[in-house]
């Protein structure tokens, strides 16, 4: 049977906030069964905490941050794309600030967190969203058409493409497909980090974002060419990112889905659009659980094993 997991203890790190650029502790703790992932914002009294759900996301300017009572957690996608490639069900998030720490720009450093805690496994069985047919989201038209869209399918598989008409991003694949059952995420997916564009810099910062953003957490771009000495981690690093932040994204819908994710040029606001678009569509999906491995998506019964036998 597919039963859902936590860690066995407690870790913590520190880092800044990509956005916020501030100095934020990060804690994550062992979760009960069925608690889901919980966002926690400890340096307020009381503590505020927030459930991993399509409807707390509440703002999707270049991150997901998800909101309750005024009170705000951003930049969740990163930890939430580790959370979903190592099969964590239940865990709480603890921050010190209104930011997760962006890290290296990638999911490594929270799959390293995970890793280290360890995995334990819990009585109740885990419970998936079955995507039942199609649902898509759309938005723009002609050259600035953006959409996204789940269909059925009996494991996880995310096909994604993008277009950013930039020297150096149209000299490397811009469309990768990414099956949980072919696939190992520690390996393929998780090492790939966020990119932005120097002439970007100044506007971002002007809007409050990108005040954490350096060399050490991003791929940076000028007009030509990538600046990074070290390069890219993967020859399709750019859009194997937008698919680590998808894979995030859908996540706060609250469980692993059982679906096929087909996007192009989509990002975090048509993502968390497209969770509304299902949830708001009763009969597209069904909650399902696997109290028999022979029944059970083998994407998933290999996720179980294969992505923790690497810690």
């Amino acid at each position: 049977m597919l039963k859902q997991r936590t860690i066995k203890e407690l870790v913590r790190t520190t880092g800044v906030g990509l956005h916020s650029g501030r100095k934020v502790e990060l804690t994550l703790r062992p979760a009960a069964p069925d608690t889901g992932i919980i966002f926690r914002r400890v340096d307020v009294d009381p503590i505020v905490a927030i459930p991993s759900s399509a409807d707390v996301v509440g703002d999707t300017r270049m991150a997901s941050v998800v909101m309750k009572d005024g009170v705000r957690v951003s930049t969740v996608e990163h930890v939430m794309s580790a959370c979903a490639g190592l099969g964590i069900d239940n865990l709480y998030i603890d921050v010190t600030a209104e930011e997760i720490p962006i890290m290296d720009g990638s999911a490594s450093s929270f799959v390293f967190l995970l890793q280290q805690a360890g995995v334990e496994e819990q009585t109740s069985l885990r419970k998936f969203i079955r995507v039942l047919k199609d649902v898509e989201v759309r938005q723009g038209s002609g050259a600035n058409e953006k959409w996204a869209r789940l269909s059925p399918h009996d494991g996880y598989k995310l096909d994604f493409f993008i277009e950013f008409n930039h020297p150096a991003v149209d000299g490397t694949m811009q469309r990768a497909t990414v099956d949980f059952g072919d696939i190992t995420y520690v390996r393929d997916v998780a090492r790939a980090r966020t990119f932005g564009f120097m002439q970007d810099v100044e506007s971002l910062r002007g809007m409050g974002l990108a005040r954490g953003g350096s060399f050490e957490n991003a791929i940076v771009m000028d007009e030509y060419r990538i600046l990074n000495t070290d390069g890219l981690r993967y020859e399709d690093e750019f859009v194997r990112h937008k698919i680590l932040d998808a894979i995030g994204d859908l996540y706060l819908v609250g469980h692993p889905l059982l679906a096929s994710y087909t996007a192009h040029k989509s990002g975090h606001a048509l993502n968390n659009d497209l969770l509304r678009a299902l949830l708001a569509q009763p009969d597209s999906y069904e909650i399902v659980t696997f109290d028999d491995l022979g029944t059970a998506p083998p994407s998933y019964v290999r996720q179980m094993t294969r992505e923790w036998a690497q810690s």
